[in-house]
């Protein structure tokens, strides 16, 4: 049996991919060269991709190709018209980041809430040393406890961002974009609402027709003065020109963002004209990557593997 990794580097140099082995031969490739990702997989039995597209184009002369293992949860990579044809099976795997997207939302947040970077620079640059006085409040900042911290998309990320708000202190409320999900433990609010009277507002929402564009100009006029977006779902959730006037016009306190509307960013893109980063971070889609994140990936394509192996079904995907 041939397995072949076709972007590698997607899960980082060090994740150990050592237990492959026990498959059969292993081919690794760090990233995807387009030119060459068909004829790469063309004697392969399993491949294993993250945002390669998996299509006629890639698979037509790989005629040994079984599975195709996704080492993402996302699968619109896939035309599943075409492997489903061919009766190729296509796994994912979930829930494998969960615990660090959480952690990384309230990273964002504490940088822009309490000014972290300007505190940071102040020490740094020497004034802190020819300070007068012990402390140096010039740029102010506010307690968690006791606002309302709105999230968009209550699936289990933002169960978890909502947990840890309580434990701040926090009142919850949150806005569903199916308009199927309903939880007893929060409010839940339309979408005015929430934008309205969230002093802190968290997307932890997938992208389809209900949540492109649903964060534009007119929602952003809608929020509060000093209110702070984050955005952890899909950066086309969010309109970026409408945000970028935002925060240059003040109709918001700040943003943070770990997705952007093209990945990755585009040269012209106007968020990079916004230099102050008490108003503004922005972190390369990381929320996901930790260590134990990334290892997890590997550990549960392996697993998926095995059972796609043993004639069991372990996170395969149908459409």
């Amino acid at each position: 049996m041939k397995i072949v990794f076709l972007e590698a580097n997607t899960l980082g140099e060090d994740v150990d991919l050592s237990c492959f082995n026990e498959f059969g031969e292993v081919v690794i490739y760090p990233q995807s060269e387009p030119a060459y990702n068909a004829e790469r997989i063309i004697d392969a039995d399993i491949v294993i991709v993250n945002k390669i597209p998996i299509n006629e184009g890639i698979l037509k002369n790989a005629e040994k190709v079984k599975l195709i293992c996704l080492t993402a949860t996302g699968t619109n990579v896939v035309d599943f018209n075409y492997t489903n044809s061919r009766g190729i099976t296509v796994t994912n795997v979930r829930g494998y980041s969960t615990q660090s997207v959480i952690q990384h939302t309230f990273a964002l947040l504490f940088y822009v809430y309490e000014k972290l970077s300007y505190y940071d620079s102040y020490v740094k640059s020497g004034e802190y040393t020819r300070s007068d006085i012990f402390c140096h409040f010039d740029v102010k900042f506010n307690e968690l406890y006791g606002k309302t911290w709105g999230i968009i998309g209550l699936g289990e990320i933002g169960r978890g961002v909502a947990r840890v708000a309580g434990m701040f202190g926090c009142r919850v409320i949150y806005y569903s974009t199916s308009g199927r999900n309903s939880n007893s433990e929060y409010d839940r609010v339309d979408l005015d609402t929430l934008l309205s009277q969230s002093d802190i507002i968290s997307i932890h929402a997938p992208l389809n027709d209900a949540t492109r564009g649903l964060i534009g100009e007119e929602q952003l006029r809608m929020m509060k003065k000093n209110a702070v977006l984050l955005n952890l779902g899909r950066g086309l959730i969010v309109d970026e020109h409408a945000l970028a006037r935002a925060l240059k016009e003040e109709w918001i306190g700040a943003a943070a963002l770990d997705v952007l509307s093209a990945e990755p960013m585009n040269e012209d893109n106007p968020l990079l004209d916004i230099k102050d980063s008490t108003k503004l971070i922005i972190t390369p889609h990381i929320a996901w990557a930790t260590v134990e994140a990334r290892q997890r990936v590997s550990d549960e394509v392996y697993k998926n593997i095995t059972a796609f192996l043993n004639n069991e079904e372990r996170n395969v995907v149908r459409q």
